[in-house]
């Protein structure tokens, strides 16, 4: 499959075994067998061909009408509906106007929670919520019993091909309004209070370690495993930025989770 995706994404025109090809690959996508990142050897690494393949699709693909009726109208690529789910797919959609794309693996027992959008490629593992008004971008990758609040936008990495998505390991809480994009890493249990905004350009402070870090180009953001992290600022050093008495917003790591964070965080099981 790695080779043809690879020669389907050098071709401008295709045929019907072009469109056979592309079937059999989102159906992969559609039941997690593959992905568009993966941990090899405790490292996240991009599979460009697979997202090689999804941008092949929207090449593939002609605008077909999806409208519900007359007054709620849709037009989309034919390549990419909303994702066939069923009862036995084990997910609890709630009613009220969410929608998954095809192409995006969404595994038993994930919550989703009425308005929500989970874009093509994107990956969400068993146990986890997706809460009203969020986002998972495509070819986001989201773990284990993860908590995406409400408003939690988590950015997609489509393009370049080359860069690695957005991922959020198991068993992190995403507080209400928050942003993650660019390619950024939340390691395992990591609190996200609501509001904090991550990119691969944004310092974050590390209280405890007495420590800043930050993504290069090359190494995206990473939010250690267990860190809880809260909206901060810090003020500007220019003369101007001083008088002025302004200040530049900053994430701030204030501990790391301990036995009051988890009773903090426990009522998540008690929502599932």
């Amino acid at each position: 499959m790695v080779e043809t995706i690879e020669k389907l994404f050098q071709k401008d025109e295709f045929d019907g075994a072009d469109r056979s090809t592309l079937e059999s690959f989102l159906d992969q996508l559609d039941r997690g067998e593959i992905r568009a990142a993966e941990k090899i050897d405790g490292q996240w690494t991009t599979n460009t061909w697979v997202k090689k393949g999804i941008l092949v699709g929207f090449r593939m693909g002609v605008l077909e009408d999806r409208s519900i009726d007359e007054h709620f109208r849709f037009f989309d690529k034919d390549t990419f509906p909303l994702k066939s789910l069923q009862l036995s797919s084990g997910v609890r959609l709630v009613p009220g106007g969410s929608a998954v794309r095809r192409g995006a693996y969404v595994a038993a027992g994930v919550t989703c929670m009425p308005p929500m959008y989970i874009n093509v490629g994107a990956y969400v593992d068993e146990g986890t919520m997706v809460d009203s008004h969020a986002l998972v971008g495509s070819c986001a990758q989201v773990g284990k019993r993860v908590h995406l609040s409400a408003a939690a936008q988590i950015g997609g990495v489509l393009e370049p091909v080359g860069a690695l998505p957005v991922i959020i390991e198991d068993e992190v809480l995403v507080g209400g309004n928050c942003g993650i994009y660019e390619g950024t890493i939340v390691r395992r249990g990591a609190v996200l209070a609501a509001g904090v905004i991550l990119t691969r350009g944004t310092p974050v402070h590390d209280l405890t370690k007495e420590t800043v870090l930050r993504g290069e180009e090359e190494r995206p953001l990473e939010i250690p495993e267990g860190a809880v992290v809260v909206p901060g600022s810090r003020p500007i050093s220019s003369s101007y930025g001083k008088a002025q008495g302004l200040s530049l917003y900053t994430p701030i790591i204030v501990k790391y989770r301990d036995w009051k964070t988890e009773k903090s965080v426990q009522l998540e099981e008690w929502l599932r």
